[in-house]
């Protein structure tokens, strides 16, 4: 790749991040209600999303045992009628790691031992390092599916939005609005959660109607995960950004 073309690549990348920057907050909003009033009620029983209570209840108590996800997932960004497509694999597992393969349109690897969040591009032979607490990335809050996490940010309003069109008509679709102070980061969060409660898509809308979508295929909860898959060791020759 010569050096415009990388510049472009980067640019690119750097105005995804921009725009994913205040989904993590979105995502931790998303999933505080229904740990919080889990914790506050005990113990919930799943059962069909007959009204937001439900949904919210039966979501958390769902993954109360959930230690590991793995899922196939394709992630799209759409912004100024242009849009960027990718898919892979992920797994999440308990104590903040995660694993994001990518595999098209280039190979790519999202990275998080539960300590440090890694991403590595093998066509630039570089590896970015970004602490997980100072991390703002769009994947990271989906840990909280397989953590046992008391939040007390929550959305300033919850409701259903089924006209917006479920890939299952069995599924229900949720709308999810900022609080005040947060309504310049993004516009609303849509949410697709299947009879089983697993989100099949999630969709992040901003104020500039540019938008980060999710949808993920066959989830497996608490498959077998080994260790080093959460790890990572460049080759020597790469490039090292240390944020």
């Amino acid at each position: 790749m010569n050096l415009p073309a990388r510049r472009r690549v980067r640019r690119t990348r750097r105005t995804e991040r921009d725009g994913m920057r205040c989904l993590g907050a979105a995502l931790l909003a998303l999933l505080a209600p229904a740990l919080v009033r889990a914790a506050n009620s005990g113990s919930a029983a799943a059962g069909p999303c007959m009204s937001i209570d439900a949904c919210v209840q039966g979501f958390e108590a769902s993954y109360r045992g959930v230690r590991t996800l793995h899922a196939a997932f394709t992630q799209q960004y759409s912004a100024w009628n242009r849009t960027r497509v990718e898919s892979g694999e992920v797994t999440l597992a308990r104590g903040g790691r995660m694993r994001w393969d990518y595999e098209k349109p280039e190979s790519k690897l999202f990275l998080s031992d539960g300590k440090e969040v890694l991403l590595w591009v093998p066509a630039e032979k570089q590896l970015t390092r970004t602490p997980l607490k100072e991390s703002a990335d769009v994947r990271v809050p989906l840990d909280l599916l397989v953590s046992h996490v008391n939040l007390r940010r929550a959305f300033s309003k919850i409701e259903f939005a089924d006209s917006a069109g479920a890939a299952d008509p069995a599924d229900r679709v949720l709308r999810a609005y900022p609080k005040r102070g947060y309504d310049q980061e993004y516009r609303d969060v849509l949410v697709e959660v299947t009879p089983q409660f697993d989100i099949r898509r999630l969709v992040v809308t901003y104020p500039d109607e540019t938008r980060m979508e999710f949808t993920f295929e066959g989830i497996k909860r608490n498959a077998a995960v080994s260790p080093g898959m959460f790890t990572f060791v460049p080759p020597p020759d790469a490039e090292v950004i240390q944020q």
